[in-house]
Order: C-alpha cells, then sequence, then structure tokens
C-alpha cells in the first residue's frame, strides 16, 4: 500500500507523494507537493531506486524517507 499524505481541501488522505503534481484519490484537485527536510526546511531531493522513492537533504547530507519528510502543497486547478 502506498504512503499517502492529508489533502488540505477534503481533508481525506489521498495525494501520493511520490508525484508532483499529485492528484488527491478523494476529491480530484490538483497540487503541487514540494517536500521539506523535518530537520533544516530546506527543499529535498527526489532519489528512486528499485521502485522505492525517498529524498535527499543536500543541506544535512542524508536521506529523508516519504514519512518522514514534510510537505508544502499548493492548489494548481
Amino acid at each position: 500500500m502506498a504512503y499517502l499524505i492529508t489533502c488540505p481541501s477534503c481533508q481525506q488522505e489521498g495525494l501520493d507523494p511520490r508525484y508532483n503534481p499529485a492528484t488527491c484519490s478523494a476529491c480530484g484537485k490538483i497540487f503541487s507537493v514540494k517536500p521539506k527536510c523535518p530537520k533544516c526546511d530546506a527543499e529535498l531531493e527526489r532519489v528512486q531506486a528499485c521502485g522505492a522513492v525517498d529524498f535527499f537533504c543536500n543541506s544535512c547530507n542524508e536521506l529523508v524517507s516519504k514519512r518522514q519528510a514534510q510537505y508544502e502543497l499548493t492548489e494548481t486547478q
């Protein structure tokens, strides 16, 4: 099962942070997803290997899982 984040519009877990832009599976709204480091708030770089998607913080020089990342969501519709 994919990890989903809460949609700011409908409050349902329907946004997949692996995609940008991401479409909410509950309400259908489209959002730009910007992952941020939970430690330093820097924008994270996407890293994909063997089907898994995680992120890398260039400031902290660390891998950050999609569950640990903080997300900045902007509606694009």
